[in-house]
């Protein structure tokens, strides 16, 4: 990647961090707010909800920037090309680490905690049978229903890629009616609702890229106070939609400027991970699931004293987040040297050969 363009790559690496935050929260603080009482609930419940409060602006950017980072496959590849380049690929990751998933973190709740009771259904991880899984996975109840998503994103708008406007119109809309009328399964309702931002950075990625650049927000207080109070009070009313678009654009913008005030590092820690998030992203939720159970089995017998536990509950996503920082990291390096890469890319030998005509 060219060194103007790293200041995009520090972004999906924020992405990132706050998808293995999201997770580290949600497998671990509603398991203590019935065991808890006083300050420590106090935390738990804070977590809670400031995960909840993060939701518009984790997501959203994330897809806008994968989408954009496509738009040449979008506009001008061939189908043939981009099934060998980009589906096969993701495809291919998202089956291999939806089964590696199933089966490790089985194995670690039949370890960690035989005695909890899961909803087989609720994720492919927890899935009890082949069919049960295989199930999970085609609804996109799946912790990898992002990956699933950029699949099906694809095709999509490459496929309608004639009616942007009236698509993307379609799809905003889609997004307020699913805030009030969701979809009966919670991957497949999270693929639908971000699909909107993934088109805006597909089909006009490159027009919103140019014109966050040149537009100066601070020319136009009036204008940037008045959306900012909008789409705050239409998120108060669970229409999310506007202050997640306004989110993508303050984030650019402030990616932007610090770039352009300190030129973006290869070496910088958002950098790296940015460049490994599909590494962090299959392997974060196992280790997440070990900690989190290991945590919890802790603090449950008693083996972790009054002032640590408060110290727990106030670092431990932090914790969290480099564990599995870390893990993806060496992972990816040791899926390189000792196997072609094969955990994250197919093996030559799979990947379908072009047509000779």
């Amino acid at each position: 990647m060219k060194n103007k363009q790293l200041w995009i790559n520090h972004i999906k690496g924020l992405c990132i961090c706050l998808v293995v935050i999201y997770h580290s929260v949600i497998t671990f603080y509603p398991h203590l707010t019935s065991l808890q009482s006083g300050l420590p609930e106090y935390i738990a419940k804070s977590w809670i909800y400031l995960n909840l409060y993060l939701a518009p602006f984790r997501m959203p950017v994330f897809f806008f920037i994968s989408g954009f980072l496509i738009t040449r496959y979008i506009e001008s590849v061939k189908w043939r090309d981009c099934v060998d380049k980009r589906l096969w690929n993701i495809f291919y990751v998202l089956l291999l680490w939806g089964v590696l998933q199933w089966l490790g973190i089985s194995l670690i709740n039949q370890w960690l905690a035989p005695e909890l009771v899961r909803n087989p259904t609720s994720n492919a991880a927890y899935s009890e049978t082949l069919l049960q899984f295989a199930t999970s996975m085609a609804k996109a109840s799946t912790s990898l229903w992002y990956l699933y998503a950029l699949l099906l994103y694809f095709v999509v708008f490459k496929s309608l890629r004639r009616y942007k406007v009236p698509v993307i119109v379609m799809l905003l809309a889609v997004n307020v009616i699913i805030s009030f009328v969701p979809l009966p399964w919670w991957g497949m309702n999270s693929v639908v609702r971000n699909m909107c931002y993934y088109g805006l950075g597909a089909w006009f990625g490159l027009q919103l890229m140019e014109w966050m650049k040149t537009t100066r927000f601070r020319q136009h207080p009036l204008i940037c106070a008045a959306i900012a109070l909008l789409s705050v009070a239409l998120y108060l009313v669970n229409v999310p939609v506007v202050i997640s678009v306004v989110s993508i654009f303050v984030i650019l913008k402030l990616f932007y400027l610090l770039d352009s005030w300190r030129e973006s590092r290869s070496d910088a820690f958002l950098n790296i991970v940015g460049s490994n998030t599909i590494a962090i992203y299959t392997t974060h939720r196992i280790i997440i699931e070990a900690l989190s159970l290991f945590m919890i089995g802790q603090i449950k017998s008693g083996q972790i004293s009054d002032p640590l536990l408060l110290v727990v509950l106030l670092v431990y996503p932090f914790v969290s987040l480099g564990i599995c920082t870390l893990s993806g990291l060496g992972f990816r390096k040791l899926s390189r040297a000792l196997f072609g890469d094969m955990f994250f890319s197919p093996p030559a030998k799979l990947i379908p050969a072009p047509s000779s005509h």
